[in-house]
């Protein structure tokens, strides 16, 4: 009876989970299609990655651009099919397959003619829908499948394979177009690697929190019990200060929480010992304990 039970409750957590990926995944493929339909296809511009060269190849062409994001993305596919999860495989295609269908079926009016509002607007809105493809398990551009297969190969980081993948898009653009068009290009893709970084990490940014205070099993307990926080506990040695050397034992707490809790925290530990010493810093990312991780097709 308890295995079957807890089989049901996987089962309820599992359509739970994809139910959310797929909301995302439909919110994403919407707001990249209103980038593309309302901003940069109209007054054609470029962006980076394989959306930039799917509208690089549209603009010279005249090729349908829902034909070349599929196109141009299928071997960026069959390399994450190869390398990473079918889960995640499958889940790109139907945003890819999705975006592509919106391009043809969903209109969308022209926003506005004013080439800086397009660069800005077009990559918020674009790397809005790439960024909450992203939560939901999927990319909408094979650029980053294709870093991650080339930093796990080389000493390259995944930031660096996109940046240069996307010099070399922006210079065939100054050359076959004009470098003011690569130039807007650059700026688009700005925008849109800025919204994607905000729409993932966002609010859920991870903040870590060390704090020395005299009164540290009080925090701790305030932490772990009432706000139901996880915590480490360092041992430590006090040493110069104000009041000179003091070599005696303290303990240091240590916690990680997300950027929008980091203010309730440090109120709760203030209230406790006003004079604690706190330090704050930013971390990528975090790996099992008490964090909630945020969604993630690796």
């Amino acid at each position: 009876m308890a295995t079957s039970t807890r089989r049901a409750r996987i089962a309820r957590l599992n359509l739970i989970q994809n139910s959310q990926d797929a909301a995302l995944i439909a919110i994403g493929v919407l707001l990249a299609a209103v980038g593309l339909k309302a901003f940069l296809l109209p007054n054609g511009f470029l962006d980076g990655g394989v959306t930039g060269i799917s509208l690089l190849v549209n603009r010279l062409t005249g090729w349908s651009i829902s034909v070349l994001l599929v196109v141009i993305n299928l071997p960026f596919i069959l390399l994450a099919y190869r390398q990473l999860s079918k889960t995640f495989t499958f889940k790109t295609i139907a945003a890819i397959v999705g975006l592509a269908a919106s391009l043809v079926f969903i209109q969308v009016p022209v926003i506005t003619h004013d080439k800086l509002l397009i660069a800005i607007f077009g990559g918020f809105f674009l790397g809005a829908g790439i960024g909450m493809s992203i939560r939901g398990g999927a990319v909408l551009d094979g650029t980053e499948v294709l870093a991650l297969f080339i930093n796990r190969k080389t000493v390259l980081s995944v930031g660096e394979v996109i940046m240069y993948f996307n010099v070399l898009i922006f210079g065939v653009a100054a050359v076959l177009i004009n470098v003011e068009t690569a130039l807007y290009a650059m700026l688009t893709y700005l925008c849109a690697s800025k919204m994607v970084d905000f729409v993932i990490s966002g609010f859920e940014e991870y903040i870590a929190l060390t704090v020395i205070s005299d009164k540290s099993e009080l925090i701790r307990k305030t932490l772990t019990l009432k706000l139901r926080k996880g915590v480490t506990v360092f041992k430590g040695k006090s040493g110069y200060g104000k009041r000179g050397e003091i070599n005696s034992d303290i303990e240091i707490i240590y916690t990680v929480v997300t950027r929008l809790e980091v203010h309730k925290i440090v109120d709760e530990i203030e209230k406790i010992d006003e004079k604690a010493f706190i330090v704050q810093h930013n971390i990528n990312d975090t790996r099992g304990g008490m964090i909630k991780r945020r969604a993630t097709h690796h």
